[in-house]
């Protein structure tokens, strides 16, 4: 995991002044199109595609780019879309600044009743990706537009990439995109998620630690089954399980620094095929969700050792495995502080929250974060009374004044970066 950097400054709402010749058109722009970008988001959510398989999702994609006149790359796995825009006269060594969306759905049911609930069964947009897509293309949309809404002699010199990721959701696609080049030259990367515990008109900045740390764990339980009515011919893999389960449910609480939030949740076991039978296999599924390297390791070696000790015990072999490290998404301080002061500047400061606590969640933005200073922000999606929908539930929706909020204050920090960033 990579710490928050102490390098770099703080962008205040005086530094945003610098791109004031730009807000109002930008801002005139998001509202005379909020209504189109309504309805480009609909259409994505009603064709949802899995990870890995956006292929419609990234035709769509080049399509409303090629149509801003910006030229999309899609590398050779046919999913996912690069592209790059020039504003003016950048230098050679201008800072580039890419900005990034998730494409990709989950494979759950929409239960929605909404003309716009997805078309493919066992298909969602449940997660906002729809949404995320929807605001990166309008912010292409929009700063492609200054250089023919302004004279030249007044468009600001940047250098932008937009990166719409696939496979998001089974934390494959940033590795994708990182491997396909997407980083190259890149000074600072955006990225956002729609978050339906803020109301639509706030956002959430958070400095350091966002996310959680994800490791997937794989523990097969190994021995000598045999008929269930004879237990004593047996190690019974099964009990052996069972009793691994409960005793790391103690345990690893006990081990873990009260201080970090840590999660370990075991989410599947599977063993046996009849009543009568023990089984000679039982295998265990979790995931640990950490938000400290130093707890991480304790946690695992923590795991490691109980499972070794009950396989001693009942005389089984438990194997543990950890699986598909995903590292927290660490949100720089420069980075953010575009992001804040960005904010302000379109929502006002009432409207804007300091998140005081990392999320559980995982994140694949972290990859990125891994190569290039960047940040996420939470962009609040609820509206009316009562709680809304979360992320991941089948009846997931947001409120769609939230795209061009999103759209306007992307532009700003973007805008900011690229005039501010160092060389």
């Amino acid at each position: 995991m990579r710490e928050i950097s102490d390098m770099g400054w703080r962008v205040s709402p005086a530094d945003v002044e610098r791109i004031v010749p730009f807000e109002l058109l930008l801002d005139r722009m998001a509202e005379s199109r909020q209504a189109d970008w309504i309805q480009d988001r609909r259409a994505l959510h009603t064709r949802p595609e899995p990870s890995g398989q956006e292929r419609e999702t990234t035709a769509h994609i080049v399509s409303r780019l090629k149509e801003l006149g910006i030229s999309g790359r899609v590398p050779d796995r046919g999913v996912g879309v690069i592209a790059d825009l020039v504003l003016g006269s950048p230098a050679a060594n201008a800072p580039l600044i890419a900005v990034r969306a998730d494409i990709d759905a989950l494979r759950m049911q929409d239960r929605k009743s909404t003309p716009y609930a997805s078309a493919c069964s066992g298909l969602a947009h449940a997660c906002g990706h729809d949404v995320h897509t929807t605001i990166v293309l309008a912010v292409a949309e929009m700063l492609s537009n200054l250089t023919k809404r302004l004279p030249e002699s007044e468009v600001p010199s940047a250098r932008l990439r937009f990166i719409f990721q696939a496979a998001e959701e089974t934390a494959e696609g940033a590795a994708w995109m990182v491997e396909d080049g997407a980083l190259k030259d890149v000074s600072a990367i955006l990225g956002l998620h729609v978050d339906p515990t803020i109301p639509v008109g706030k956002v959430g900045i958070r400095y350091g630690v966002l996310t959680a740390q994800v490791d997937e764990v794989e523990i097969s339980v190994r021995g000598k089954g045999g008929h269930a009515a004879r237990p004593q011919h047996t190690t019974d893999p099964l009990a052996a399980a069972a009793a691994l389960v409960s005793t790391l449910y103690q345990t690893v609480p006990r081990r873990a620094d009260a201080l970090y939030p840590t999660v370990f949740t075991m989410g599947t076991i599977h063993g046996g095929s009849a009543s009568n039978v023990i089984p000679d296999v039982v295998e265990i599924m979790g995931t640990l969700r950490s938000t400290d390297r130093v707890n991480r390791q304790a946690v695992m070696d923590t795991i490691q050792r109980t499972c070794d000790g009950l396989a001693a015990a009942t005389g089984n072999t438990i194997d543990v495995r950890f699986l598909c490290p995903l590292g927290s998404v660490v949100n720089d301080v420069t980075v953010t502080s575009a992001y804040e002061a960005s904010a302000i500047q379109v929502l006002g400061g009432q409207n804007l929250t300091i998140i005081d606590k990392p999320s559980m969640g995982g994140e694949d933005f972290a990859v990125y974060l891994d190569h290039v200073r960047g940040s996420q922000f939470r962009l609040g999606c609820a509206s009316g009374e009562g709680e809304w929908p979360m992320l991941h539930s089948p009846i997931f929706d947001v409120d769609e004044r939230a795209i061009s909020l999103g759209a306007r204050i992307i532009s700003r920090a973007a805008l900011v970066l690229s005039l501010m960033a160092p060389e």
